[in-house]
């Protein structure tokens, strides 16, 4: 009897996520898989590069939780809409520890073939989690915040210093905003 794909993407979020058991993706991820995310660091495919983006964020966030909000599956694709949630306890690329609690949504597509995930793309509220950790405000609007959604889209090049304007430090904006886009564009 065939798993349902809906089994495989519940393991990847709780086995691999939320049980930390990166040795699990070695089951239900293919060796030639090929990651898309916009918002996190480049890997490389396969099993090792999915390993290498999850860790990347466990490390940030050794508390993460990922909580299955829905889940939508058609022959081979499933799409899952998620809440994460956790405590910035690590380094992020450019971003040091801060301590704080964050809670985002997100959605994943996967294309799954034999029972693993070939590809999937992410998609999730980076700007939010930017806002919560501190590194931009959660008031920001105008060319900070739009400068960073876009340098997280990756469709943007760093802002200038000079270009972005806030009430609060612009001087402070402007650094944070540079060193999240640095780390994107890695």
């Amino acid at each position: 009897m065939a798993t349902d794909i809906r089994d495989i993407s519940r393991r990847v979020f709780e086995e691999i996520w939320n049980n930390k058991n990166l040795n699990a993706a070695d089951e239900v991820i293919a060796s030639d898989y090929v990651h898309h995310d916009a918002q996190s660091p480049p890997v490389p495919d396969g099993i090792d590069g999915y390993k290498e983006f999850v860790s990347h964020y466990l490390n940030a966030f050794p508390d993460l939780r990922l909580t299955i909000e829905d889940q939508i599956s058609d022959g081979q694709t499933i799409v899952s809409r998620w809440t994460a949630t956790g405590t910035h306890n690590g380094d992020l690329p450019g971003i040091p520890r801060t301590g704080r609690r964050f809670s985002v949504t997100g959605m994943t597509i996967a294309r799954i073939r034999n029972g693993k995930f070939v590809e999937s793309w992410g998609n999730w509220d980076t700007l939010r989690l930017m806002q919560q950790l501190g590194v931009v405000p959660a008031e920001a609007k105008g060319r900070a915040a739009e400068k960073l959604a876009s340098c997280a889209a990756g469709q943007g090049s760093r802002p200038a210093a000079s270009s972005l304007h806030s009430r609060s430090n612009p001087s402070l904006i402007a650094t944070r905003v540079d060193a999240a886009c640095n780390a994107f564009q890695r």
